[in-house]
């Protein structure tokens, strides 16, 4: 390589060489702003925010399909707490508003939730898990905000610690669903 660099450098009087140089270190430059910018967006969250479809008397877009939560509106509901472990958090103090609230303002009159998350996962439980467990849909834990790295912007949480034999295990997991960013009322 280093023949090939001297012949051309002594063939064209460097040009060839500095060009490349150049060329070369503009990639390497533009990969590394690029990458960084990458890595930047993948660790921010998305708004908190919270579409509500299906079976719903109430709704807020233009369509009369879904009630749209924004920040505002969710931080604006009554906040409850849960102190609780789950299988992958030690026990901690989770925030934010009750299921039931949410249900209560959009007017839900089905007998299934079937949430929906920024990773693709999907899992349905009963509204009567409202009323029995207290469920929460939190935005905290710990007095810091969720994050889509650490469960958030919006984590189910149920009361596992105060039933064990019920919320413990893997369907008791299940129940536990985070990153939601949408519910359909069946």
């Amino acid at each position: 390589m280093a023949n090939v660099i001297a012949t051309l450098r002594n063939a064209t009087g460097g040009t060839v060489v500095r060009r490349w140089a150049r060329w070369l270190t503009g990639l390497i430059v533009g990969l590394t702003v690029c990458c960084a910018y990458a890595q930047q967006a993948g660790q921010q969250s998305p708004a908190l925010s919270l579409d509500v479809q299906g079976k719903i008397a109430n709704t807020n877009d233009a369509a009369h399909h879904t009630y749209h939560f924004s920040e505002a509106q969710l931080l604006a509901l009554p906040v409850h707490a849960i102190t609780t472990s789950t299988t992958w958090t030690p026990r901690s103090t989770f925030t934010g508003p009750r299921l039931a609230d949410i249900l209560k303002i959009v007017g839900s009159y089905g007998t299934q939730i079937e949430f929906h998350t920024f990773d693709d996962y999907t899992y349905t439980v009963p509204v009567t898990d409202c009323a029995r467990y207290g469920v929460i849909v939190a935005y905290s834990m710990n007095g810091q905000r969720l994050k889509l790295s650490d469960f958030g912007p919006l984590f189910l949480i149920y009361p596992r610690d105060a039933f064990p034999g019920e919320l413990t295990g893997a369907v008791g997991d299940s129940k536990f669903v985070w990153q939601i960013k949408a519910l359909i009322i069946k």
